[in-house]
């Protein structure tokens, strides 16, 4: 089972599938997880403590920072497969909600994976730290500012070149200053 979404930017390496690590290749979103991977991701945070999927949802969305939340289409369906394989089983519990708790075979099947289910893990926590970064809704205010300033400069058609060149020098000189913080 697979998730698209929409985040991009990022550091390089493998990431999320896209060249920028982040899920984004050609401006197309990518899927946030790969053939089995949501199954084992599911799988760990099961196996960490009995959950339900609403439980696994938001665990998921605390991983990353808020970042991705997997859509209850895709969750719930993964919990069923992974009870017919044999790797989670229904528990009891109070309410309607059903809780899910990982099977010996679950827990083996984790052990075998190990690598990958750290890296998926990895992979969301670094989702997290990015976004926890690029959380500053001061600088995000500034930066749309600055676009629709900008943008109604230069689309009124009365700059004359030397103005071009001068806020070109400003926004060069910000860069500057931003880059040596």
């Amino acid at each position: 089972m697979a998730m698209a979404w929409g985040m991009r930017g990022g550091p390089g390496g493998r990431g999320f599938g896209g060249p920028d690590g982040f899920g984004r290749e050609g401006g197309r979103a990518r899927r946030m997880f790969d053939g089995g991977e949501l199954r084992l991701v599911l799988l760990k945070l099961i196996g960490d403590a009995p959950r339900h999927g609403y439980d696994l949802i938001r665990e998921i969305e605390a991983l990353t920072g808020g970042a991705y939340a997997p859509s209850p289409g895709v969750v719930y369906p993964t919990l069923t497969l992974l009870d017919e394989m044999g790797l989670v089983e229904e528990q009891r519990s109070d309410g309607a909600k059903k809780r899910f708790g990982v099977t010996e075979a679950g827990r083996q099947h984790l052990a075998e994976n190990r690598e990958q289910v750290d890296a998926l893990i990895a992979r969301l926590a670094a989702l997290g730290r990015q976004q926890e970064q690029g959380d500053r809704a001061q600088v995000r205010r500034a930066m749309g500012n600055l676009r629709e300033v900008l943008k109604n400069r230069l689309f009124a058609g009365d700059i004359s070149d030397e103005q071009a060149h001068a806020i070109a020098a400003l926004i060069d000189e910000a860069a500057q200053k931003i880059e040596r913080l």
